[in-house]
């Protein structure tokens, strides 16, 4: 298939396209660059556009003779969303709202979705399966809500093909090393801690130790980044018009904050320093998806379900890439 990458230039974008590629798709990457990295993908393969452009995106998909889209571009920071939610209203669901109107205007009808299980807010019940109440407690999720009752209303009265993925916790670099995790600020909890082993920055802040889990630090379910590329292969490839998938994207397996920071001094050989503060706001003791749906309706298996293994691509990136790109 011709398939246009929104967002394909960031962090679970730029591994998705390389998976597209290495299995025989053509792929273009539309990233206005805000967040995304020219260097994590071929010059030749990218557009440098935003999604509040609809010129842009008529062109792409015209240029392109694009059949699908794998959409990933938003902008992802919790906090920031509370402080500056026109921001995400703007570029997550006008953005994405530009981008369905031309895929209707050129038939364009398979649409992939990077949606999130912040949709779930705090949930009734752990495991977390696709039945679960959506009640987002942030403007972040409620704009992948808005996003995904979209995505549905499309499907029922235009005919689109849509597979929403509701991911956990992306974790994890690629294997080979050159392409990885790189957000300013950073809010993702494996690379703090491995730049606290580093030196990088003073400690890494633990936010409750009083949480009811084994350890009172909050459980989360960690998914390699490459295991989330090869679902949204697998969900692109089942789509057809008409047809909608809606699973969750996890391991099943939840590990807490100081499981986490134990992975990257067993895998590093060094000492995390730790500060413990009060809780955050918000942030709910356990998510852990329950990803049968996925197994069933894409034949999806993570292959990283070790969190010593997921640390050590993260460590090598981190490692080797002090400064990121650097770009």
């Amino acid at each position: 298939m011709r398939v246009l990458v929104t967002g394909g230039a960031g962090y679970i974008g730029s591994h998705t396209v390389r998976l597209l590629l290495a299995s025989g798709h053509e792929v273009w990457v539309y990233d206005n660059l805000a967040q995304g990295h020219r260097a994590s993908v071929s010059a030749d393969r990218l557009i440098v556009a935003d999604l509040l452009e609809p010129a842009r995106i008529d062109h792409a998909l015209v240029s392109r003779r694009i059949e699908a889209v794998v959409h990933f571009a938003a902008v992802a920071l919790v906090g920031e969303s509370v402080t500056d939610p026109a921001l995400y209203y703007r570029n997550n669901v006008i953005g994405s709202l530009n981008l369905l109107d031309q895929l209707r205007r050129h038939e364009v009808r398979r649409i992939v979705f990077s949606s999130t299980c912040a949709t779930y807010g705090i949930p009734k019940k752990v495991p977390i399966d696709e039945n679960e109440p959506q009640a987002p407690i942030n403007p972040y999720g409620n704009t992948k809500l808005v996003v995904e009752k979209a995505l549905m209303d499309h499907a029922s009265a235009y005919g689109l093909g849509v597979g929403i993925l509701r991911y956990f916790n992306a974790a994890g670099a690629s294997p080979k090393g050159d392409i990885g995790e790189d957000h300013d600020p950073e809010s993702h909890l494996i690379p703090l801690v491995i730049a606290a082993a580093l030196g990088r920055r003073p400690a890494i802040q633990v936010f409750g130790d009083d949480y009811p889990t084994p350890d009172g630090t909050c459980v989360r379910d960690y998914i390699h980044v490459d295991d989330l590329a090869s679902a949204h292969l697998l969900a692109l490839e089942k789509l057809t018009p008409d047809k909608v998938l809606v699973c969750n994207l996890g391991t099943g397996q939840g590990h807490s904050v100081r499981e986490v920071i134990r992975a990257v001094e067993a895998v590093s050989g060094r000492k995390v320093p730790v500060e413990v503060g009060p809780r955050r706001a918000g942030d709910p003791p356990v998510l852990v998806a329950a990803a049968a749906t996925a197994e069933r309706e894409l034949g999806w298996n993570p292959r990283y379900r070790n969190l010593e293994e997921i640390v050590k691509t993260a460590w090598d990136w981190h490692l080797a890439h002090p400064h990121g790109y650097d770009d």
